[in-house]
């Protein structure tokens, strides 16, 4: 049985006036699989997925997310996706409750449902003691694991995270992976992006961008065997140096 492809990119390429910050990408996703998305600062990680969840227009090629073209359905695009973004997608003058409930409303999800996914994500993630709490007053940690649970309140097809572990310790950072093997496991696609080169070991299979382009996607295990190094650390280090 052929694999399911829900992102499916083709030369897609993004330009701001001569300068070509995306440049003419292909890749496909399948269903259920951890894509790390992985580059240096600057390498155009983060403006190629503007394009793939609809908030910024290719200038030119395919792609299609979920079934949806990115030219003609980019409100279709948002509503099949999860978004989390490297600054947090979180309301801090709002309780955790109210971040959950206000998110809920955002995704169209009706009051009943609501209701069950806040009292679910609040015993899922042991919030009670805080759920009335400020989000501003939460640990870093406790924030992004918020904000990846509200992301996913809508059974999203796919979730797209963007450097969700900057920033924060590394025993938050493999309970936050933890939460993406079992996101995954339960058959909805990961897009990730990190600066983390130690965090693509845990990725399904991996892209590296090199000034726009991708230079390199395979799974790390044959990544490593083709530029003949120990580390995924090592093949960003190889590609980058050119």
């Amino acid at each position: 049985m052929k694999e399911k492809q829900v992102i499916e990119v083709e030369n897609l390429t993004k330009m701001f006036g001569d300068f070509k910050a995306v440049d003419s990408i292909s890749f496909q996703v399948k269903e259920g699989e951890i894509f790390g998305f992985l580059g240096a600062n600057g390498a155009g990680k983060t403006t190629a997925m503007k394009m793939l969840i609809g908030i910024s227009a290719p200038t030119s090629g395919k792609a299609t997310i979920a079934g949806y073209d990115v030219y003609e359905n980019a409100e279709d695009i948002k509503k099949n996706i999860g978004y989390m973004s490297q600054k947090f997608a979180l309301y801090d003058d709002l309780t955790v409750k109210e971040n959950i409930v206000f998110y809920g409303g955002i995704y169209g999800l009706k009051r009943k449902i609501i209701k069950e996914k806040t009292a679910q994500l609040i015993e899922e993630l042991d919030l009670h003691e805080v759920k009335n709490q400020l989000v501003a007053s939460l640990p870093l940690g406790w924030k992004q694991k918020l904000a990846f649970s509200v992301a996913l309140i809508h059974n999203p097809k796919i979730i797209f995270l963007d450097e969700p572990t900057g920033g924060v310790d590394p025993i938050t950072r493999r309970q936050f992976w933890e939460m993406i093997y079992k996101t995954a496991n339960n058959g909805t696609t990961v897009f990730v992006t990190t600066h983390y080169m130690d965090e693509a070991e845990y990725c399904d299979r991996v892209s590296i961008m090199v000034n726009g382009k991708i230079e390199a996607l395979d799974t790390p295990k044959k990544l490593k065997e083709q530029f003949q190094v120990d580390s995924m650390n090592d093949v960003f280090l190889k590609l980058a140096r050119g």
